[in-house]
């Protein structure tokens, strides 16, 4: 077989996924006669899609050996090809642990975090916080006063959006033609949501159903804009793909490795672009829009808060592998992340949702690996030359792990 044939017979299997589960395909930006012919297919059997990723597998070594055909290129494919074959097992109603779900969909292993360092967290937030009464009172009481006014919330976006696109286009060029529409929508089970279209442009919604927050707002759109999902998109689209005709890197499918990837450099958008200090660099943003922010206190607590990122994952644990109650989660998840009962039931939606149940691992072993691997990069090697390999390579995680050791 010639890469040509399967990397077409690849993109094919992931667009039949989206005919057995909407939105399996986050974007595709390919040929659209593929996505046409498809769409006028049978429905597909989740047992013969299994079947064919299998066979897929088969080939790729062959193909693996044509000249100018880099390995790193055939463990992308392969890892992509063994989370698609996964999945199809599941779709045909195979049992499987939400341990192996995480293994086989991300490419890493998962376990219950630690509460202790829950505690520990929890000791620096109230230093943090200061004041009297029940911790999570008091963090209630903060993200209250942190919200941002609703009909603000458009004006602050654009702020950071374009102070951010300045940043990081001096750093990562970018086509002249990139943009990047925002709307704000409601009835989501996510805070953000990038939609690549293609052609350098992106839509980005952002979710008005949980009050958006001052501290939050520029992490969100470092996450979905600069340099996060519209920039990678971006710069695989012109390296990759119009640059080395990588056809593979034209569809984005959930529950994959590159989702972890995306996931853990979005998450590090902020950190990549602005780093410490950014609580100062917000402050200056919302008061040219005439807004009070104390940025250095924002910044300690997201330190603090960040030891709080297994807590999620933990919550996925005992829905899917320990069939905790439901109430008993939610009770787990207000303890420990000190949110009310609408934004842990808003967390609970996501977590129970088949498609995206799994997906928070993304962001929890996500950020942890990829931080990890940008912290022990080599001596001489910067941060800026570090993340523009996430943006620009078609990494996976057991790539990282071993160029890490």
């Amino acid at each position: 077989m010639q890469p040509g044939t399967l990397i077409r017979d690849y993109l094919t299997l992931g667009l039949r996924f989206d005919r057995i589960e909407e939105g399996y395909v986050d974007s595709f930006t390919g040929d659209p006669e593929l996505r046409r012919a498809v769409a006028g297919e049978p429905a597909p059997e989740p047992a013969e899609l299994a079947r064919q990723a299998d066979r897929l597998l088969t080939e790729l070594p062959g193909v693996a050996r044509v000249d100018g055909f880099t390995d790193q290129r055939a463990d992308f494919i392969g890892a992509h090809l063994r989370a698609l074959q996964f999945s199809a097992r599941k779709f045909a109603g195979e049992e499987v642990g939400f341990v192996d779900e995480v293994r086989n969909y991300f490419d890493v292993e998962i376990s219950r975090g630690d509460p202790e360092r829950y505690r520990a967290a929890h000791a620096r937030i109230d230093e943090v916080l200061g004041g009297s009464g029940p911790l999570a009172d008091r963090m209630e009481a903060h993200r209250r006063s942190d919200e941002i006014p609703p009909e603000r919330l458009e004006e602050c976006i654009h702020a950071f959006s374009g102070a951010l696109r300045d940043t990081v286009r001096a750093t990562y060029p970018l086509p002249d033609a990139e943009t990047i529409v925002y709307e704000v929508v409601t009835d989501k089970p996510w805070s953000g949501f990038n939609y690549y279209n293609g052609n350098y442009t992106s839509t980005v919604a952002v979710n008005a159903d949980l009050k958006q927050q001052m501290a939050n707002l520029p992490r969100l759109v470092a996450h979905e804009s600069y340099p996060g999902h519209h920039t990678e998109h971006c710069r695989k689209e012109a390296g990759l793909v119009a640059g080395q005709d990588q056809q593979e890197q034209t569809i984005f499918l959930v529950n994959t490795p590159q989702c972890l990837m995306a996931e853990g450099l979005a998450d590090l958008a902020l950190h990549a672009a602005v780093g410490p200090g950014w609580g100062r660099w917000a402050s200056e943003i919302y008061a040219d829009l005439g807004l009070r922010f104390d940025g250095e206190r924002a910044e300690a607590l997201s330190e603090a808060t960040a030891a709080l990122a297994d807590v999620r994952q933990d919550a996925a644990l005992m829905l899917h592998d320990e069939r905790r109650d439901v109430d008993e989660v939610l009770a787990f998840l207000q303890r420990w992340l000190l949110v009310d009962d609408t934004r842990a039931r808003q967390m609970l939606r996501f977590l129970s949702s088949p498609l995206w149940r799994a997906y928070t691992s993304t962001y929890v072993e996500g950020y942890r690996l990829l931080r990890g691997w940008l912290d022990h990069r080599p001596a001489g090697v910067s941060l800026t030359e570090r993340f523009g390999r996430l943006l620009d390579e078609p990494l996976i995680p057991s790539a990282l792990r071993v160029d890490a050791a």
